[in-house]
């Protein structure tokens, strides 16, 4: 059974349920990568029916845009490619940016260059502070100016929290906006994001629906992260309440007989806002387990209702983590 496809919203593309998020293949800030195994796990995606791949010139300074682009060849017509920019090369918790329309427009054709492509699907602004868009008009127009040059088909927003993409696709016309969203996450429901999509017929792009590799229950919180592995910026006592948390729904998990991670991302494809989840793939173990989660029955109304008292019984973030980390 191939993997189902959903509407990306008001956009009109069809995604496959599944997608692919790049950001471990820019070999930065997931740790080092073999590139020749990322292309063979992309490869291997499209065969598997997997048609949504989300990437950001951001992810290892472009690494990942070049090897996806690298990697689809032939296979360019039939996938959606969704790429970022504007968010400048950080390490911590602080996010320099650049949304002018002179610096879009360079960065536009650099991921083009990179994607080995004349045009991509999904052109997301990357994580802006919502007082530039609001204070500069430019920005928007510029985002319509590549879709009329057909550099773009389509523009949205990769919201830094979901209250934020609430009130972007409240106030400007995006197509599609992306949010943090899985299992022990559920602003994206409770910010009024599900509902503003809701409104606007936007898309909706579940991200970290693993929630950093720790929903797969394969983690400890006490990992010795090297080099610009972003996880290292955490501080433990959130790295272990994070790895902690799928032993809170594990009696759902053996319920089901499948894996901590297919349980997250079926959460995740429940909310019937959601176009697509884009768990990031390492290896074609990951692909696999990852897309044989599309196949299952969905999760129902008792195990939705079970996995909301868990989460409103528990406190899965600790506000201060960001300011007792590296910023």
């Amino acid at each position: 059974m191939g993997i189902a496809r959903r509407k990306l919203g008001r956009t009109g593309l069809e995604v496959s349920a599944i997608g692919f998020g790049t950001w471990g293949l820019g070999g930065d800030s997931y740790g080092p990568v073999d590139d020749g195994q990322s292309r063979r796990v992309l490869e291997a995606a499209v065969e598997r029916g997997v048609t949504f791949f989300d990437t950001s010139d951001l992810y290892g300074d472009g690494h990942a845009e070049e090897v996806l682009g690298r990697s689809l060849g032939d296979a360019r017509s039939r996938v959606i490619i969704a790429t970022k920019g504007g968010l400048l090369p950080h390490t911590g918790f602080t996010m320099p940016q650049d949304f002018s329309p002179a610096y879009l427009g360079d960065a536009l054709h650099r991921s083009l260059e990179r994607l080995r492509t004349d045009y991509v699907d999904l052109y997301q602004l990357h994580s802006p502070d919502l007082s530039a868009l609001r204070e500069n008009p430019r920005i928007m127009e510029t985002l319509r100016g590549f879709k009329a040059q057909g550099l773009i088909r389509h523009y949205g927003l990769s919201a830094r929290s979901p209250a934020d993409a609430a009130a972007a696709l409240a106030e400007f016309d995006f197509e599609c906006t992306q949010v943090n969203y899985n299992l022990i996450d559920h602003r994206a429901a409770e910010a009024g994001t599900f509902a503003a999509v809701a409104a606007t017929g936007a898309g909706l792009i579940a991200r970290t629906p693993l929630c950093f590799g720790y929903l797969t229950g394969r983690l400890t919180g006490g990992e010795n992260f090297a080099g610009r592995d972003h996880r290292a910026n955490w501080p433990e006592d959130q790295l272990r309440r994070w790895a902690a948390a799928p032993g809170l729904f594990d009696s759902l998990i053996r319920r089901r007989g499948c894996t901590p991670a297919q349980f997250a991302l079926l959460f995740c494809l429940a909310a019937p806002e959601v176009s697509t989840v884009i768990p990031g793939m390492m290896s074609l173990a990951e692909l696999d387990e990852n897309c044989a989660a599309a196949s299952q029955e969905p999760l129902s109304a008792e195990e939705m209702a079970e996995i909301i008292d868990i989460y409103r019984s528990r406190t899965f973030y600790e506000p201060s983590a960001k300011a007792r980390g590296k910023a």
